[in-house]
Protein backbone atom coordinates (compact mmCIF):
# COMPACT_ATOMS: atom_id res chain seq x y z
CA UNK A 1 0.00 0.00 0.00
CA UNK A 2 2.70 2.38 1.14
CA UNK A 3 4.89 1.90 -2.70
CA UNK A 4 7.18 4.85 -3.26
CA UNK A 5 6.26 6.80 -6.06
CA UNK A 6 8.91 5.84 -8.15
CA UNK A 7 8.75 2.25 -7.79
CA UNK A 8 4.40 3.01 -8.93
CA UNK A 9 5.93 4.91 -11.46
CA UNK A 10 7.85 1.92 -12.89
CA UNK A 11 5.15 -0.42 -12.85
CA UNK A 12 2.64 2.16 -14.31
CA UNK A 13 4.88 2.52 -17.20
CA UNK A 14 6.22 -1.45 -18.13
CA UNK A 15 3.10 -3.50 -17.01
CA UNK A 16 -0.32 -2.80 -16.13
CA UNK A 17 -2.06 0.08 -14.46
CA UNK A 18 -1.23 -0.37 -10.48
CA UNK A 19 -4.36 -0.58 -8.19
CA UNK A 20 -3.61 1.02 -4.77
CA UNK A 21 -5.98 0.49 -1.61
CA UNK A 22 -6.13 2.71 1.07
CA UNK A 23 -7.73 1.63 4.38
CA UNK A 24 -10.45 4.27 5.43
CA UNK A 25 -14.00 5.06 6.47
CA UNK A 26 -13.79 8.40 5.38
CA UNK A 27 -14.02 11.16 2.90
CA UNK A 28 -12.10 13.45 3.97
CA UNK A 29 -8.14 13.41 4.41
CA UNK A 30 -5.40 14.42 4.21
CA UNK A 31 -4.01 11.31 2.98
CA UNK A 32 -0.47 10.18 2.68
CA UNK A 33 1.69 12.10 -0.75
CA UNK A 34 1.74 8.15 -1.58
CA UNK A 35 -1.88 8.41 -2.87
CA UNK A 36 -1.79 11.27 -5.31
CA UNK A 37 1.56 10.34 -6.69
CA UNK A 38 -0.04 6.89 -7.66
CA UNK A 39 -2.93 8.77 -8.96
CA UNK A 40 -0.82 10.77 -11.45
CA UNK A 41 1.71 7.76 -12.57
CA UNK A 42 -1.39 6.10 -13.71
CA UNK A 43 -3.13 3.72 -10.51
CA UNK A 44 -6.42 3.02 -9.58
CA UNK A 45 -6.55 4.41 -6.23
CA UNK A 46 -9.36 2.37 -4.30
CA UNK A 47 -10.87 3.06 -0.70
CA UNK A 48 -12.35 -0.53 -0.06
CA UNK A 49 -14.12 0.36 2.66
CA UNK A 50 -15.35 4.10 2.20
CA UNK A 51 -19.26 3.68 1.12
CA UNK A 52 -21.61 6.00 -0.35
CA UNK A 53 -24.58 5.86 2.39
CA UNK A 54 -27.41 6.01 1.06
CA UNK A 55 -30.55 7.96 2.96
CA UNK A 56 -33.98 5.88 3.29
CA UNK A 57 -35.72 8.16 0.56
CA UNK A 58 -33.02 7.01 -1.90
CA UNK A 59 -33.04 3.30 -1.81
CA UNK A 60 -35.95 3.62 -3.87
CA UNK A 61 -34.10 5.04 -6.38
CA UNK A 62 -31.99 2.13 -6.90
CA UNK A 63 -34.60 -0.19 -7.19
CA UNK A 64 -36.92 1.63 -9.98
CA UNK A 65 -36.94 0.40 -13.62
CA UNK A 66 -35.71 4.01 -14.90
CA UNK A 67 -37.16 4.79 -18.62
CA UNK A 68 -33.66 5.64 -20.33
CA UNK A 69 -33.75 8.23 -23.35
CA UNK A 70 -31.16 5.96 -25.41
CA UNK A 71 -28.68 6.71 -22.92
CA UNK A 72 -26.36 4.35 -20.27
CA UNK A 73 -26.66 7.10 -17.45
CA UNK A 74 -28.88 9.46 -15.67
CA UNK A 75 -26.82 12.78 -15.59
CA UNK A 76 -26.75 15.81 -13.47
CA UNK A 77 -25.71 19.43 -15.59
CA UNK A 78 -23.49 21.14 -12.60
CA UNK A 79 -24.49 24.38 -14.09
CA UNK A 80 -28.19 23.88 -14.52
CA UNK A 81 -28.62 21.91 -12.22
CA UNK A 82 -30.66 19.93 -14.93
CA UNK A 83 -31.24 15.84 -15.44
CA UNK A 84 -30.23 14.16 -18.82
CA UNK A 85 -30.72 11.22 -20.42
CA UNK A 86 -34.39 9.66 -19.07
CA UNK A 87 -37.97 10.22 -19.58
CA UNK A 88 -38.29 14.28 -18.19
CA UNK A 89 -41.87 12.78 -17.18
CA UNK A 90 -40.71 10.79 -14.20
CA UNK A 91 -38.73 13.10 -12.88
CA UNK A 92 -41.76 14.80 -11.68
CA UNK A 93 -42.28 12.59 -9.18
CA UNK A 94 -39.26 10.46 -8.59
CA UNK A 95 -35.59 12.55 -9.27
CA UNK A 96 -32.46 11.14 -8.39
CA UNK A 97 -30.76 14.88 -8.44
CA UNK A 98 -30.30 15.14 -4.89
CA UNK A 99 -28.56 12.36 -4.46
CA UNK A 100 -26.67 12.68 -7.36
CA UNK A 101 -25.53 16.20 -5.44
CA UNK A 102 -24.72 15.34 -2.40
CA UNK A 103 -22.68 12.56 -4.01
CA UNK A 104 -20.67 15.50 -5.97
CA UNK A 105 -19.93 17.29 -3.10
CA UNK A 106 -18.69 13.99 -1.41
CA UNK A 107 -16.74 13.58 -4.23
CA UNK A 108 -14.94 16.73 -4.85
CA UNK A 109 -14.07 16.54 -0.55
CA UNK A 110 -12.16 12.84 -1.14
CA UNK A 111 -10.12 14.22 -4.38
CA UNK A 112 -9.09 17.26 -2.20
CA UNK A 113 -7.91 15.12 0.46
CA UNK A 114 -6.22 13.28 -1.99
CA UNK A 115 -4.59 16.20 -4.10
CA UNK A 116 -4.93 19.71 -1.82
CA UNK A 117 -2.67 21.49 -4.68
CA UNK A 118 -6.22 20.98 -6.80
CA UNK A 119 -8.10 22.79 -4.44
CA UNK A 120 -7.96 26.05 -7.03
CA UNK A 121 -8.18 24.36 -10.30
CA UNK A 122 -10.71 21.35 -9.94
CA UNK A 123 -13.53 22.06 -12.60
CA UNK A 124 -16.82 20.00 -11.28
CA UNK A 125 -18.08 17.89 -14.57
CA UNK A 126 -21.44 15.95 -14.72
CA UNK A 127 -22.46 13.64 -12.27
CA UNK A 128 -23.78 10.13 -13.28
CA UNK A 129 -26.20 7.75 -11.85
CA UNK A 130 -25.82 4.14 -13.55
CA UNK A 131 -28.44 2.03 -12.83
CA UNK A 132 -28.38 -0.76 -15.71
CA UNK A 133 -26.79 -3.70 -15.80
CA UNK A 134 -23.71 -3.40 -17.85
CA UNK A 135 -23.44 -7.33 -18.83
CA UNK A 136 -25.60 -8.30 -21.88
CA UNK A 137 -26.97 -3.89 -22.41
CA UNK A 138 -26.85 -3.47 -26.37
CA UNK A 139 -24.53 -1.25 -27.39
CA UNK A 140 -25.24 1.23 -30.10
CA UNK A 141 -21.77 0.86 -31.74
CA UNK A 142 -18.09 -0.24 -30.91
CA UNK A 143 -17.52 3.24 -29.94
CA UNK A 144 -19.88 3.65 -26.97
CA UNK A 145 -19.29 -0.09 -25.97
CA UNK A 146 -17.64 0.35 -22.74
CA UNK A 147 -17.05 -3.23 -21.90
CA UNK A 148 -13.98 -2.55 -24.31
CA UNK A 149 -10.50 -1.55 -23.07
CA UNK A 150 -10.20 2.47 -23.71
CA UNK A 151 -9.04 5.59 -22.71
CA UNK A 152 -11.56 8.43 -22.27
CA UNK A 153 -12.05 11.38 -24.96
CA UNK A 154 -15.44 13.22 -25.32
CA UNK A 155 -16.02 13.97 -29.11
CA UNK A 156 -18.90 16.98 -28.11
CA UNK A 157 -16.67 18.21 -24.86
CA UNK A 158 -13.41 19.33 -26.21
CA UNK A 159 -10.77 19.37 -23.02
CA UNK A 160 -7.54 20.88 -24.73
CA UNK A 161 -4.99 18.61 -22.36
CA UNK A 162 -7.13 19.19 -19.10
CA UNK A 163 -7.20 15.96 -17.33
CA UNK A 164 -10.41 13.56 -16.60
CA UNK A 165 -10.29 12.94 -13.41
CA UNK A 166 -13.35 10.73 -11.94
CA UNK A 167 -14.64 9.32 -8.64
CA UNK A 168 -16.37 5.97 -8.82
CA UNK A 169 -18.81 4.52 -5.87
CA UNK A 170 -20.65 1.16 -6.33
CA UNK A 171 -24.02 1.89 -4.30
CA UNK A 172 -25.85 -1.58 -5.07
CA UNK A 173 -28.17 -2.34 -2.04
CA UNK A 174 -27.38 -6.10 -2.66
CA UNK A 175 -23.45 -5.85 -2.85
CA UNK A 176 -23.18 -6.94 -6.49
CA UNK A 177 -19.82 -6.18 -7.32
CA UNK A 178 -18.98 -3.89 -10.31
CA UNK A 179 -16.18 -5.39 -12.71
CA UNK A 180 -14.10 -3.58 -14.22
CA UNK A 181 -10.82 -3.90 -16.71
CA UNK A 182 -7.48 -2.19 -16.80
CA UNK A 183 -4.82 -2.78 -19.53
CA UNK A 184 -1.18 -1.23 -19.73
CA UNK A 185 -0.17 2.09 -19.24
CA UNK A 186 -0.98 5.17 -21.32
CA UNK A 187 2.71 5.25 -22.61
CA UNK A 188 2.28 1.70 -23.97
CA UNK A 189 -1.03 2.45 -25.42
CA UNK A 190 -0.31 5.24 -27.06
CA UNK A 191 3.45 4.49 -28.53
CA UNK A 192 1.18 1.45 -30.22
CA UNK A 193 -1.67 3.62 -32.17
CA UNK A 194 0.08 7.11 -32.15
CA UNK A 195 2.54 6.41 -35.32
CA UNK A 196 -0.44 5.49 -37.39
CA UNK A 197 -2.92 8.60 -36.56
CA UNK A 198 -3.07 11.27 -39.32
CA UNK A 199 -3.73 14.93 -38.83
CA UNK A 200 -6.94 16.27 -39.21
CA UNK A 201 -8.00 17.96 -41.99
CA UNK A 202 -7.89 21.35 -42.14
CA UNK A 203 -10.48 23.72 -40.97
CA UNK A 204 -12.23 20.63 -39.15
CA UNK A 205 -12.00 21.84 -35.62
CA UNK A 206 -13.48 25.06 -36.69
CA UNK A 207 -16.47 23.59 -38.87
CA UNK A 208 -17.42 21.14 -36.07
CA UNK A 209 -17.74 24.31 -33.93
CA UNK A 210 -19.38 26.06 -35.99
CA UNK A 211 -22.49 23.65 -36.48
CA UNK A 212 -22.52 22.47 -33.15
CA UNK A 213 -20.95 19.03 -32.72
CA UNK A 214 -18.35 20.24 -30.31
CA UNK A 215 -18.63 22.95 -27.45
CA UNK A 216 -15.47 24.38 -28.31
CA UNK A 217 -12.54 23.98 -31.09
CA UNK A 218 -10.86 20.91 -30.51
CA UNK A 219 -7.23 21.19 -30.72
CA UNK A 220 -5.03 18.59 -31.82
CA UNK A 221 -4.97 16.82 -28.63
CA UNK A 222 -8.44 15.98 -28.40
CA UNK A 223 -7.93 14.94 -31.93
CA UNK A 224 -5.28 12.12 -30.72
CA UNK A 225 -7.17 11.29 -27.60
CA UNK A 226 -10.19 10.63 -30.00
CA UNK A 227 -8.31 8.00 -32.33
CA UNK A 228 -6.58 6.44 -29.15
CA UNK A 229 -10.22 5.97 -27.90
CA UNK A 230 -11.95 4.38 -31.48
CA UNK A 231 -8.46 2.92 -32.82
CA UNK A 232 -8.03 0.49 -29.70
CA UNK A 233 -12.01 0.39 -29.35
CA UNK A 234 -12.19 -0.84 -32.68
CA UNK A 235 -8.70 -3.54 -32.25
CA UNK A 236 -9.75 -6.14 -31.58
CA UNK A 237 -6.45 -8.07 -31.69
CA UNK A 238 -5.52 -5.41 -28.76
CA UNK A 239 -8.84 -6.49 -27.40
CA UNK A 240 -8.31 -9.92 -26.66
CA UNK A 241 -4.51 -10.25 -26.10
CA UNK A 242 -3.53 -7.12 -24.10
CA UNK A 243 -2.19 -8.19 -20.84
CA UNK A 244 -5.22 -6.51 -18.30
CA UNK A 245 -6.06 -7.14 -14.48
CA UNK A 246 -9.93 -8.29 -13.84
CA UNK A 247 -10.58 -5.49 -10.72
CA UNK A 248 -14.09 -6.84 -8.81
CA UNK A 249 -15.26 -3.16 -6.41
CA UNK A 250 -17.60 -4.61 -4.04
CA UNK A 251 -20.08 -1.65 -3.00
CA UNK A 252 -16.89 1.01 -2.02
CA UNK A 253 -15.14 4.04 -4.02
CA UNK A 254 -12.33 4.36 -6.60
CA UNK A 255 -10.77 7.16 -7.88
CA UNK A 256 -8.92 7.50 -11.66
CA UNK A 257 -8.02 9.67 -13.99
CA UNK A 258 -9.74 7.99 -17.04
CA UNK A 259 -8.18 9.81 -20.14
CA UNK A 260 -4.84 8.10 -18.20
CA UNK A 261 -5.80 3.97 -17.67
CA UNK A 262 -7.25 1.90 -20.45
CA UNK A 263 -10.32 0.78 -18.56
CA UNK A 264 -13.95 -1.07 -19.31
CA UNK A 265 -16.42 -2.13 -17.22
CA UNK A 266 -17.85 -5.54 -17.74
CA UNK A 267 -20.50 -6.17 -15.36
CA UNK A 268 -22.76 -4.46 -12.55
CA UNK A 269 -25.30 -1.56 -11.75
CA UNK A 270 -26.58 1.12 -9.58
CA UNK A 271 -23.02 3.50 -9.00
CA UNK A 272 -22.59 7.13 -9.29
CA UNK A 273 -19.47 8.45 -11.20
CA UNK A 274 -18.71 12.20 -10.24
CA UNK A 275 -16.12 13.84 -13.82
CA UNK A 276 -13.42 16.47 -12.99
CA UNK A 277 -11.43 18.20 -15.37
CA UNK A 278 -8.16 19.30 -13.92
CA UNK A 279 -5.20 21.95 -15.68
CA UNK A 280 -1.91 19.72 -16.39
CA UNK A 281 -0.54 22.74 -15.15
CA UNK A 282 -2.09 22.01 -11.92
CA UNK A 283 -0.82 18.49 -11.53
CA UNK A 284 2.30 17.59 -8.92
CA UNK A 285 4.22 16.25 -11.93
CA UNK A 286 2.43 17.11 -15.13
CA UNK A 287 5.38 15.41 -17.19
CA UNK A 288 2.86 11.86 -16.50
CA UNK A 289 0.02 13.60 -18.19
CA UNK A 290 -1.25 12.02 -21.51
CA UNK A 291 -0.81 15.40 -23.18
CA UNK A 292 2.47 15.48 -22.50
CA UNK A 293 3.35 11.80 -23.36
CA UNK A 294 1.44 12.65 -26.99
CA UNK A 295 3.61 15.65 -27.32
CA UNK A 296 7.35 13.65 -26.33
CA UNK A 297 5.85 10.91 -28.55
CA UNK A 298 4.82 12.63 -31.88
CA UNK A 299 7.54 15.44 -31.14
CA UNK A 300 4.81 18.88 -31.59
CA UNK A 301 2.81 20.80 -29.52
CA UNK A 302 -0.80 19.32 -29.15
CA UNK A 303 -2.41 21.41 -26.76
CA UNK A 304 -3.69 24.28 -29.13
CA UNK A 305 -4.27 24.52 -32.96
Amino acid sequence: MQAGPQAVYAAAVNELAPLIAFETGSWDGPWPEAAADALEEGAVVHFPNLRFELLPDERRLLGYAWPMRRSKNISLDPATGKLGGVEVVELDRLSPAEMMSRFSGLARRLVLGIAPSYAAHLRVGRTSFRPVEIEGRPSSSWRSDDTRLHTDAFPATPTGGARILRVFANVDPENRPRYWRTGQSFERVAARYVPHITPPLPGSAAFLRRFGITRSLRSLYDHYMLRLHDMAKADAQYQQTSPRREISFLPSVWVVFTDQVPHAALAGRNALEQTFYLPVQAQRRPELAPLSVLERLTGRKLAAL
